[in-house]
């Protein structure tokens, strides 16, 4: 009797899936649609957890998808943006963005199983700097810009995105060749540009020894080549401790980038325009009044004698208004104190964070021994620390002009609002009415330097006046400021300027008292990159290509399919150490499966490996009354180390004849007799000029298929960990899934759904399915009932 392959779920989804992925830890399937969402189903039901529609600031052409190997964040790349999405699993928002320079064709993430001394001690010690910086203040929530990995006061979203401290992977293939390697998903460790065409599909050892890529190259005449690359990265290997904590390290230091730019960002959104209302109602002063006396004796006028213009009357008492001076006083004082607080508890805590992270940095790129041959510079590192200083100081200086600013505004306000009471002949308040020489001489200083006309600035920006000295210091311009600070009389500045050694003295931080705060931030962000990507381009350089072999030319009926979830595929042995691909030529060999094993000797011939699979007339081997093969592979993915999952069809396409889903095992396929079986192919010929030359082995599926009825399956992916299988049909909107261990169908069926439950909603690695489960019910009830909708108005296919 064949096996059950139990279905626990089957769906017809409004909209065509491009891309799917099991979790390699849940009982969670992630799914790509043409329209540009990302959604995520369980097992039971194939019920929807939650979508993440597509939107301006990620993209809505999904290209790819892949897990961390942790279950806990969802990678998918985006062709209309240039961008790789990591993305929160338990809710959709986005945790972190990587810009990529061509469309990320194909991504692995994985994880290294490698163990060594120094590697087990590593990931046994407590990081310091859990222990020695204090833990940085999550972000202010009513900001839109805020990004939700650091507004949650509760959840350490930090530390999700850094994941375990075991080296995790995220490689990622372009359409242009191109192939970057990140450590934990965030940090580039390598750009490889050792192989040609447009990535399909890759896979890196898990002790990163070699990249195996399968590529598409164009060709000027002919149709395109698919070839099969294995590449060599020793070097990652070689120093695979040295690459893990420099990793570990960079990883912190881009975190707390974003971490600083997300600060900026609400320190930018606490800026109210209502600010610049002083500065504009002047500049029309200025326009409008027809005497020739400055705005500065104006004022000063109205402080000294208590008289005022009928100009200046009519603009304090028609344009600004009691009511509006008091609503600005309010708005400059609660602006202030947010941004005050901004910098002291983030900007500062996390810019000290930051010169811990990259002095330990330069400590590790001291030992040339170990680090110089991965990139490491400790010049590059020195630099980074000094910028990281220089935005330090800029952040003061904000907090001075912001004290500063505070100080003379509420003088400049009280006394400006009792004398346009007494102008409106309104009742002064005695303790409002009080005013000595030193306030007076206080607000005289502040006009003076504050209420000069400067027709330069009208040049640039269009107004007269700089009253407001806060928000030059948070625009994103290249420009100097518009009212830099008065360093005139500061003893300290002007002992530096006339010393020759400490003028340009290392050990001093550089200062820039033209530039905005966002200027020195753009700096300091790209000496740091620069620091980040030197060891990436060393890395990459390093990687040899160790063997090339061209598989075949891409057939047009190839071409008329989708080209989502199709074969070459490859795959990690991670018990014996070896590389797999699969793939199919669909017009010279319609039956034909090739799987190619990867020697563990580089130099030899890849070709030693290569194996052709056909499928017998018959799915049971006990009936093998003919040799004729009727069955040929439209999908196939590896279920585990032992097992492949297909796909199959009639040859033929008779009427009736349903498709089927079955399990391959690879004993079968690569029997003992087959050591004996050795093709050697010339690497300037491909595989598809000698395929009645290659091994070819005749397979029966025994009990381990299904006969898909009603469904015009076509693809498959399957997750052997959670031991369930999800296929897709033809037109890409029927989805069924499958438990591929499940009992037979004459168990009881009271047992059966006992094991159902107990599979889905018990057990601590099922605690997501609870939380997706209230979810569900407080914020995804509209989804249910459009999922309902879609349902009823749409019938399966046949």
């Amino acid at each position: 009797m064949p096996a059950s392959f139990r279905q626990v779920g089957e769906k017809q989804l409004p909209h065509e899936i491009v891309f799917m992925a099991w979790s390699p830890k849940r009982d969670l399937i992630a799914l790509a649609n043409k329209v540009g969402e990302v959604l995520l189903h369980r097992l039971a039901n194939f019920q929807r957890v939650w979508s993440l529609p597509p939107n301006e600031n990620t993209g809505k052409e999904v290209t790819s998808l892949a897990w961390r190997p942790d279950g806990k964040i969802l990678a998918f790349g985006l062709s209309d943006t240039m961008r790789v999405i990591l993305c929160d699993v338990e809710k959709p928002e986005s945790l972190h963005t990587l810009t990529v320079s061509s469309p990320v064709a194909c991504m692995h993430w994985m994880e290294i199983t490698e163990e060594n001394s120094a590697l087990t001690s590593f990931y046994n010690t407590e990081d310091e700097s859990n222990l020695l910086l204090p833990k940085l203040p999550a972000l202010p929530k009513n900001y839109s810009a805020t990004a939700k990995i650091f507004s949650e006061e509760k959840a350490d979203e930090i530390l999700k995105l850094l994941g375990d401290v075991r080296l995790n992977v995220l490689v990622l293939g372009g359409n242009s060749g191109a192939i970057e390697i990140y450590a934990y998903g965030m940090y580039k460790i390598a750009t490889i540009t050792e192989v040609t065409g447009s990535c399909l599909s890759l896979c890196m050892s898990n002790d990163l020894k070699s990249l195996s890529v399968v590529t598409e190259v164009a060709m000027n005449t002919t149709a395109p080549d698919v070839t099969y690359f294995q590449l060599d990265t020793s070097l990652l290997s070689n120093y695979l401790p040295e690459v893990t904590r420099m990793a570990r390290k960079f990883t912190h230091i881009s975190t707390l980038l974003q971490y600083l730019k997300l600060s900026l960002s609400c320190m930018c959104e606490a800026w109210e325009e209502i600010l610049m209302q002083m500065d504009s109602r002047l500049t029309k002063f200025v326009q409008e009044k027809n005497t020739e006396t400055s705005v500065q004796d104006e004022f000063m006028q109205l402080l000294l004698w208590g008289k005022a213009s009928p100009e200046l009357q009519a603009l304090l008492m028609s344009q600004l208004t009691v009511k509006g001076l008091k609503k600005l006083g309010q708005s400059i004082e609660s602006s202030y104190s947010s941004i005050q607080k901004l910098v002291i508890s983030h900007l500062q805590s996390g810019s000290e964070a930051l010169l811990y992270h990259l002095s330990e940095l330069k400590g590790m790129a001291l030992w040339k021994q170990k680090y110089k041959p991965l990139g490491l510079d400790s010049k590059k590192i020195e630099d980074a620390i000094t910028a990281v200083g220089s935005f330090i100081l800029k952040a003061n200086e904000l907090l001075q002009v912001i004290d500063s600013s505070m100080k003379n505004f509420k003088a400049f306000f009280r006394w400006l609002y009792v004398a346009m009471l007494r102008m409106s002949e309104d009742h002064v308040l005695p303790e409002l009415n009080k005013m000595t020489q030193k306030d007076i001489t206080f607000v005289a200083d502040f006009l003076t330097e504050h209420f000069n006309e400067a027709p330069d600035l009208y040049d640039q920006k269009g107004k007269y006046f700089n009253v407001e000295r806060v928000g030059q210091y948070l625009k994103d311009e290249d420009d100097h400021l518009m009212s830099p600070p008065n360093t005139e009389g500061n003893q300290w500045f002007n002992f530096l300027q006339s010393s020759v050694y400490l003028k340009e003295s290392p050990l001093l931080f550089p200062y820039h008292p033209q530039k905005s705060l966002h200027f020195v931030k753009r700096q300091m962000q790209g000496i740091i990159d620069q620091c980040l990507q030197k060891p990436a381009d060393i890395i990459g350089k390093s990687v040899q290509q160790a063997a090339c072999l061209k598989l075949y030319k891409l057939s047009k009926s190839e071409e008329s399919l989708p080209r989502l979830l199709k074969l070459p595929f490859l795959w990690n042995d991670k018990r014996a150490g070896l590389h797999y691909v699969m793939f199919t030529m669909l017009e010279s060999s319609k039956s034909k499966v090739y799987v190619l094993r990867r020697p563990t000797d580089l130099s030899r011939s890849t070709t030693n490996g290569l194996l052709a699979i056909e499928f017998g007339n018959s799915l049971d081997s006990a009936d093998e009354s003919s040799n004729e093969s009727f069955y040929c592979c439209l999908d196939a993915h590896f279920y585990d180390d032992e097992t492949i999952t297909v796909v199959l069809k009639d040859s033929a396409e008779q009427e009736g004849k349903d498709r089927i889903l079955s399990q391959l095992s690879l004993s079968s396929v690569y029997i003992q007799k087959d050591a004996e079986k050795e093709f050697n192919l010339d690497s300037n010929q491909r595989v598809d000029e000698h395929t009645d030359d290659i091994p070819t082995n005749t397979v029966f599926l025994g009990n381990q298929w299904r006969v898909l009825e009603n469904m015009k399956a076509q693809y498959v992916s399957v997750n052997g960990i959670r031991k369930v299988a999800c296929v897709l049909s033809s037109n890409l909107r029927h989805v069924r899934v499958f438990e591929m261990d499940a009992e037979d169908d004459g168990e009881a069926e009271e047992e059966e759904e006992e094991e159902e439950v107990s599979h889905n909603f018990t057990g601590g690695e099922e605690e997501l399915n609870q939380s997706a489960v209230n979810q569900d019910s407080t914020c995804s009830g509209a989804l249910d009932a459009a999922e309902e909708n879609e349902e009823n108005e749409s019938s399966l296919d046949s």
